[in-house]
């Protein structure tokens, strides 16, 4: 199979899908793997070392226009739009359910869609997991930043100082970006607090911090209590697939103190805060209310060589299963590349895109295709 590998053209994504490791490994199956030229460059990785492991580094156009699989770090931008074709398959972050323009294009142009973000094995998102980890980490250490006066911020020392308490941290959901937000936020010794639907998940955070960190329901009541006296707010709601339900919303920051901040992990698939919108590395937050949004959608790209490392050991494994089985066969055979189907020859196949575009969902198997 040929695999191409753009570089990623997202403001300051630094990222790159395939390490030369990776791609030795795929080279090793008998397959082509064409790299665009300076495609790793962000992450540490020259041309040469593509090279080197048998890659072939080409420009833009060869990339799209040879591949039979696409693999990316983040979702087709608008001039990428174009360089798809009709039965190419792509392998990337997608994250579908706010995109409608993207979601239409996959559609018109009956590419196979795989989603990192909703590869499931064992009841867990393993592709997901690493970036989920690194954005988990980063959101306390983000919003520490700007809780500075000079950025905006209510000027308290996340850490607090002899005889002066810390600064309280509110982290909605418990899942793998709630756990790493809350073991930083524990580590800085703030006063931590998170919030749950499942019971299941609070007693772990429970165990895991021996009653350091307070758990709480997460109800419309529980919210809007503790919002009104934290500092720093973690958004770490994941529907997979789907579109984040909003659990703040634009009245609710009202009740707030001037300068908390606000750090939107979940923006990618739409946001749990109503005013919430994505923002880059190089213009990350902004102001609504007197209350300070930080929303970037790729947070890990902040630190690509580290991303990239993580990213590769969990996707090759799904890379190369499509590369050595052919998209038709891993999409039969393969449980978790079948969980990843988006789109699939002009029809969304995922339940909850779908739920998120209003339509019904297609089986995979009852599309022309596979009859």
């Amino acid at each position: 199979m040929i695999i191409g590998v753009p570089k990623e053209i997202k403001r300051e994504e630094y990222r790159v899908s395939i390490t030369p490791w990776g791609v030795e490994e795929l080279r090793r199956g008998g397959h082509i793997i064409i790299v665009e030229a300076g495609a790793g460059e962000g992450s540490g990785f020259s041309d040469e070392e593509y090279r080197r492991v048998g890659g072939v580094v080409a420009d833009r156009e060869a990339v799209f226009t040879k591949a039979d699989l696409i693999v990316k770090v983040k979702e087709p931008l608008q001039p990428e739009y174009d360089l798809m074709r009709e039965g190419q398959a792509l392998f990337t972050f997608l994250h579908l359910a706010p995109n409608r323009e993207l979601t239409k294009i996959l559609l018109e142009r009956k590419v196979t869609a795989f989603g990192y973000e909703t590869l499931r094995r064992d009841g867990k998102l393993p592709l997901l997991l690493p970036m989920s980890e690194i954005a988990g980490r980063m959101a306390p250490l983000m919003g520490a930043y700007y809780l500075q006066k000079a950025k905006g911020g209510k000027g308290v020392l996340p850490t607090g100082t002899t005889g002066v308490k810390p600064a309280k941290a509110l982290i909605l959901g418990a899942g793998v970006v709630g756990t790493n937000a809350a073991e930083v936020c524990d580590g800085l010794r703030m006063e931590t607090v998170v919030m749950n639907r499942g019971v299941e998940a609070l007693q772990r955070i429970d165990e895991m911090f021996a009653g350091r960190v307070k758990t709480l329901p997460l109800t419309a009541y529980t919210i809007s209590e503790e919002i009104r006296d934290a500092d720093l707010i973690i958004g770490a709601v994941l529907v997979p697939g789907g579109k984040t339900p909003v659990l703040i919303t634009r009245d609710a920051l009202k009740t707030m103190e001037k300068g908390t901040v606000i750090v939107d992990v979940s923006v990618d698939q739409g946001g749990c805060v109503e005013t919430s919108k994505p923002t880059t590395h190089d213009d990350p937050v902004y102001e609504v209310e007197g209350i300070l949004h930080y929303s970037v959608a790729n947070m890990p790209g902040a630190y690509p060589r580290t991303s990239t490392l993580a990213l590769t050991n969990v996707t090759l494994q799904y890379i190369k299963s499509l590369a050595n089985q052919g998209i038709e066969m891993a999409i039969r055979e393969d449980p978790g590349i079948q969980s990843s189907l988006n789109t699939y020859r002009g029809e969304i196949v995922h339940r909850s895109l779908a739920e998120a575009m209003g339509v019904e969902a297609k089986r995979f198997n009852e599309i022309e295709a596979w009859r």
